[in-house]
This record gives C-alpha cells, structure tokens and sequence, in this order.
C-alpha cells in the first residue's frame, strides 16, 4: 500500500488540533539536487494554475511578446490568478484592443470576480460579467498573443491539438524534464490542457525561474528572466487584493516568486538561493498550500522574524468565531517545521 503523505497544516481549536491536511512538498537547489522534501513527491499532480509561469514562455520565447509590444504588467497578467478585479480588466481588454480580439474570443469563459468588493461595485453599477474577469484572462489573452504573431487561427486555441497548446506542452517538458506523451491529461478549469507532473519535476521547473543560467536556449533563458522580473514588479497584478501571492512577493521583493494553484497545489521559486519549490495538500485546501508554502519560506530562510510578523495574517492565520473572535489558528506541524524526510 502506498504510504500516506505527512501532515504538513494543523488547524487548532482552543487547545487541540482538531482538523489536519496532509500533503507532500520537494525544494531542488541550481543543481537539481533535492535539498528538501517531504512526502511522495514523484507521484504526478494537476498543477493547476500553478505552472502559469511556465505557460508563458512560450509568449516570451516566440518573439510573440517582442513583436507586438508586450509590456512587463501584461507579462505578469500572463501568469495571473487575478482577482477580476478593475485594474486586472482593464488591463486585459486593453492588451486585447493592442492585439485585435474582442473579449468574447477569449475561450476561458466568464465567472463572477474573485474579488468580493468588485463583485459588490458590477452588481451596484448593473454591470455583465465578461470573460474579461475569468482569473485566467491574461494567460488566455497571451495565448492569443502567440496566435497573432505566428498566424495561427484564434479558434480552438485551447485544444490539445491547437498550435499553441503544443508550443505550452513542449515549454513544460523542457522546464519540467518530464516527457508529457503518456502522462494524465485533463482540461483545467479555463479550458486549456493540465498535465500531470510529479513535484519533482515542478520545483526543477521553478528553480530554473532563480537561475535561467541553468538553461542553454538563449531564447528559453530569456523568458524565464523577463516572466520572473515582471512577476516580481507587479505582484497585484499577478493575484490581487489581500491574495497570499501578492502580498508574499510584495514583502519579499525582489527575491521570492511564488503562484499557487487550485487544489492545494503552489510553486515558488528563491532567487538568492538558486531554489526551486512544489508542494501539493492531498484534500486541495488552499488555506493549507499557502500556509505551507510559507512555512517552506521560513524553513529556507526566505521570512525573517520580522517579515513573518509582517505577514502572519497569511503565514499562520486565525480561526475566527462568528463573533470575530480569535479561537484557534492553521499552522504550519512539526514535520514541516521542522527537518524534512
């Protein structure tokens, strides 16, 4: 039987634990030794969003981003989990005028924004929601990027089959060094492919996000650089207001670059340390993957004292009672707070 994962988050009520999420989590140094992991961490997962940074390379790496004026916030809603929030909109549909698309040829589909105020603000105004608010807009509007530049016809961009979605999956082979032919294929939640990868292969990717010396294709190396710095000088853009990836990169600028995922899973990467980072929480508790993600953080020296006091609110947040009174707390366990397996 395969063995159970560790617990990697507790949630405690009072005195007790009463709830735990189990995970695993890989970190691999410049090079590609694992310097730390916890769990199973060659079983292959559903990246998610997660791997958005990865996805954008080949917008870089096409000379698509060159050609047709793409700025360093736009390169950052390339890899966004945005918060459908105003700025992020109007971001987006002005990137689309520059390009010559209509919103409604974004294929990702139209969902309330994340946001809870600008929710608010379009009901309050008798405003549509558009595709233009789908947190996955700006990957999907540089995927129509590609398709301006190279010529490729913008309908059906999101099938496997489609030219683009080729040039993603050979981009996650290279980064990843794991050969996607035969692995899971699902259609993630904006409808483009999701390949399952091992974690293994993730944090490699990600470490090659602080070092793209460690990539011989120029070109490659390139955008790994430019995703990495524009990721890293726009982090509003990235997720949003009071969202983990945001705040984390806005306190750790300009040396963590961190994007999480649906179900439990989040990718970083450590510039000064030449580090690469995966993680997965077995039941997808988002609360789970980013206090582990932070707890990873802190484990490699990336928080200080001082910066986790900063951050706590998402680091090791509070359990509240309908009254707003504090009753417990999710934290990071031993395990993971302590040496890794």
């Amino acid at each position: 039987m395969q063995q159970a994962n560790p617990i990697l988050v507790e949630v405690t009520r009072g005195p007790a634990v009463e709830s735990v999420h189990r995970g695993s989590a890989v970190v691999i140094d410049r090079s590609g030794t694992v310097v730390a992991s916890w769990g199973d961490v060659e079983r292959p997962v559903y990246p998610r969003s997660a791997v958005k940074p990865m996805q954008a390379v080949p917008l870089v790496a096409s000379g698509a981003a060159q050609a047709l004026d793409v700025t360093p916030d736009e390169l950052a809603l390339a890899c966004a989990s945005h918060n459908g929030e105003a700025i992020h909109a109007s971001a987006v549909q002005h990137w689309l005028n520059r390009i010559g698309y209509d919103p409604q040829t974004l294929e990702c589909g139209a969902h309330p924004p994340q946001d809870g105020r600008t929710r608010e603000e379009l009901a309050a105004r008798g405003l549509a929601i558009s595709p233009l608010h789908n947190n996955c807009s700006g990957k999907h509007t540089g995927f129509l990027t590609i398709c301006r530049h190279m010529g490729y016809p913008s309908g059906g961009y999101t099938r496997v089959e489609h030219p683009v979605q080729r040039m993603v999956r050979e981009a996650l082979e290279d980064l990843t060094g794991y050969s996607l032919a035969e692995a899971p294929c699902g259609i993630d939640g904006c409808g483009i492919p999701v390949y399952a990868v091992p974690l293994r292969g993730l944090a490699a990717a990600m470490m090659k996000f602080a070092v793209p010396g460690a990539v011989a294709d120029e070109r490659t190396a390139a955008a790994l650089r430019d995703i990495r710095d524009a990721m890293i000088a726009h982090p509003y853009l990235v997720a949003g207001r009071d969202r983990f990836c945001t705040l984390v990169m806005e306190r750790l600028a300009p040396n963590v670059l961190v994007k999480t995922g649906a179900e439990g899973v989040f990718c970083g990467a450590i510039v000064d340390q030449g580090l690469g980072i995966a993680l997965k929480v077995d039941d997808g508790a988002t609360r789970a993957s980013e206090v582990a993600m932070g707890g990873i953080l802190r484990h490699l020296n990336a928080i200080n004292d001082s910066r986790f006091a900063a951050l706590r609110s998402k680091l090791e947040p509070d359990v509240l009672n309908v009254a707003g009174n504090k009753v417990g707390m999710i934290r990071v366990s031993e395990v993971l707070a302590g040496e890794s397996t």
